[in-house]
C-alpha cells in the first residue's frame, strides 16, 4: 500500500504510542517536529510522532496555486465551503496511517491524532470515524470542517478532545473554533476548550500544555 510520506521522530527505542500530526495549508511535514524536543515527553512513555506530507494541490482562495493542502478551500467565510470529498481522501490516507501503527504493535487506544488548522480539520474526519478507540484528538488553532456531513463511529464517542486556539487567530477565528466545540457537544462528546493570546501560531504556554495533556492521555 502507498502511504503519505511521513518525518518522525520517536522519544526512546521502545515504542509504546504514536502521535499523528498534522500540518496546516502551505506548510509539510517538517513544520511541527522541533516541538518535540520542547514538549520534554518522558522517554519512558515511548512515542513515536508522526508528521505526515500532505500532497500538493490547487487552493482555490490563493488562486489556485498548487500548494501542499489536504483539501481545497473555496471561501473564507464562517462556513468555510471546501472540498468534502479531497477532506475525506485525505481522512483515509490518516486511517491507513493509524492501520499501520497497529500492525506494528501500537494499541489503537495509544495513538492521538493532532492537527494544525487545515491540519485539525482532517483529524476530527478520520478520528470520530475510525472503528476501534483511539488515545485522543488534538485540534489546534483549527475547526470542524465537516461537521454537517460526518458520520462518527460509536468507537470513539468518549474520545478526549482538546482544543487549542489563538483569541487574536485572523485565519480560523475564535468563533469557528467555538463552532467546533458546540457541535461536539451536541454530538455527545466532551471537549476541553483554551484559548492563548495569539494568533495563527503555537504558544509557548501551548506547547506546555500539549505536554501535559499528552502525558495525561498516554499514561
Amino acid at each position: 500500500m502507498d502511504y503519505l510520506p511521513c518525518e518522525m521522530v520517536e522519544t526512546s527505542e521502545d515504542i509504546r504510542a504514536a502521535v499523528i500530526w498534522l500540518h496546516g495549508l502551505g506548510a509539510n511535514g517538517h513544520d511541527f517536529v522541533p516541538i518535540v524536543p520542547r514538549l520534554n515527553i518522558p522517554s519512558d512513555l515511548g512515542i513515536r510522532f508522526i508528521f505526515p506530507h500532505s500532497p500538493s494541490i490547487p487552493v482555490t482562495i490563493n488562486n489556485g496555486t498548487v500548494m501542499p493542502a489536504w483539501y481545497d478551500i473555496y471561501a473564507m467565510d464562517m462556513e468555510r465551503e471546501i472540498d468534502t470529498p479531497q477532506i475525506k481522501a485525505s481522512a483515509q490516507a490518516i486511517r491507513a496511517l493509524i492501520e499501520r501503527e497497529i500492525a506494528h504493535g501500537i494499541p489503537s487506544n495509544k495513538i492521538v491524532l493532532a492537527g494544525f488548522s487545515q491540519g485539525g480539520a482532517v483529524i476530527f474526519e478520520a478520528g470520530l470515524t475510525f472503528d476501534r478507540p483511539l488515545a485522543a484528538l488534538m485540534s489546534l488553532s483549527s475547526y470542524f470542517a465537516t461537521y454537517k456531513t460526518i458520520e462518527p463511529h460509536k468507537a470513539n464517542q468518549t474520545i478526549p478532545i482538546h482544543i487549542y486556539q489563538g483569541s487574536h487567530d485572523e485565519i480560523v477565528t475564535e468563533p469557528l473554533a467555538k463552532l467546533a466545540e458546540s457541535e461536539l457537544k451536541k454530538r455527545g462528546y466532551t471537549p476541553e476548550y483554551k484559548s492563548y493570546p495569539m494568533g495563527h501560531e503555537v504558544h509557548y504556554q501551548e506547547i506546555e500544555d500539549i505536554s501535559h495533556w499528552l502525558q495525561h492521555v498516554l499514561t
